[in-house]
């Protein structure tokens, strides 16, 4: 079977990173060209690639060189080139979030359906974790009774804050804890709070921590701490505290350091250096099942439920109260995949 031959919506960061992993880590597919909203921006990075450069991502996903999109634009324009690639019919990997906006995503779901064909994965890469999938792997196997309560963090190490938001504290934070633990757990949520306590000198004007509170249908409690200006490094954590044990997400394997008339060990400095080994089998998973006509990860059902969780916890922050939380019933097209 021939290279899978991908395009690429959006040069930024996370994008740039794709095109190398891709293109010289996986195997059965390449990036042969990319697009940016800002169409000389795109055709510099497409230069840099050595591939080519389109005038839109639009013109890119309808070029019939191109046989799989991933979107990696910013959020605002991830439904307007998910849904051209289902116009199109072709396989889309989308970066978190589908979209802003729950309707936006119920959208990209209905002209799913209506197009009679599995064509969209949301980039929740934490489900390939392999940290993340032992976890999982413990809780099925129902060895340590059913899970009671989830204590869980995210800190950032952000020094700059451009651009940051409060509501991006859940929205593209805590998002990546909204997917993962409903995976985790194999429920959908039914209410949600989100507190903030005392602010961080370093958030300027963002409301920095955040604590997320959720429930799910059959009572677990999960509390989620969100710190995107923690200035001590990149720390995600999980506890799960079941009947009859707690098992934890393993922290990733620094070396201890000695020196110094101390004891250290290391943790992450960004997302970029924890979850390397999710993004890559992430990507793999996503280059095979797409040769193979097949969507294997999270669904755009996935990323609508996700997107609806979040727009009730930041409901639930500017009110004060809690949320209800209400899931619309999954489609047989996604129930049957």
């Amino acid at each position: 079977m021939s290279e899978l031959k991908i395009g690429l919506a959006g040069t930024g960061a996370i994008g740039r990173t794709h095109i190398d992993r891709i293109n010289n880590r996986l195997r059965g597919g390449r990036v042969i060209g990319c697009a940016d909203a800002n169409a000389d921006y795109g055709k510099a990075v497409a230069k840099q690639y050595g591939m080519k450069g389109y005038e839109s991502p639009e013109a890119m996903i309808n070029d019939p060189q191109i046989e799989a999109v991933i979107v990696t634009a910013a959020d605002a324009w991830h439904a307007p080139y998910v849904l051209e690639a289902i116009r199109a019919g072709k396989p889309v990997f989308c970066e978190k979030p589908l979209s802003p906006t729950p309707a936006l995503c119920r959208e990209i779901v209905d002209a799913e359906i209506a197009g009679g064909k599995h064509l969209v994965q949301v980039g929740f890469m934490r489900r390939y974790d392999p940290g993340y999938v032992q976890l999982k792997n413990l809780i099925d196997s129902g060895k340590y009774g059913a899970p009671l309560v989830l204590h869980c963090c995210h800190h950032n190490y952000d020094d700059g804050g451009v651009g940051w938001k409060t509501r991006m504290s859940v929205e593209n934070s805590m998002i990546h804890e909204i997917d993962v633990l409903r995976w985790l757990l194999g429920e959908d949520y039914k209410k949600v709070d989100v507190v903030c306590p005392r602010s961080s000198r370093h958030s300027g004007d963002c409301r920095d921590p955040q604590i997320m509170h959720l429930t799910t249908e059959s009572g677990i409690y999960i509390e989620v701490e969100s710190f995107i200006f923690s200035h001590h490094g990149y720390d995600v954590r999980c506890e799960v505290v079941c009947e009859e044990g707690i098992l934890n997400l393993p922290e990733p394997p620094y070396a201890m350091i000695r020196a110094n008339d101390a004891r250290i060990t290391p943790i992450c400095h960004d997302w970029s250096e924890r979850f390397p080994e999710a993004y890559n089998i992430e990507l793999q998973n996503w280059i095979d099942a797409s040769r193979e006509g097949r969507v294997d990860g999270p669904a755009a059902w996935d990323g609508y439920v996700a997107q609806i969780t979040a727009g009730c916890a930041s409901e639930a922050r500017d009110s004060g109260v809690s949320v209800d939380i209400t899931i619309p019933e999954m489609p047989g097209f996604y129930k049957n995949a």
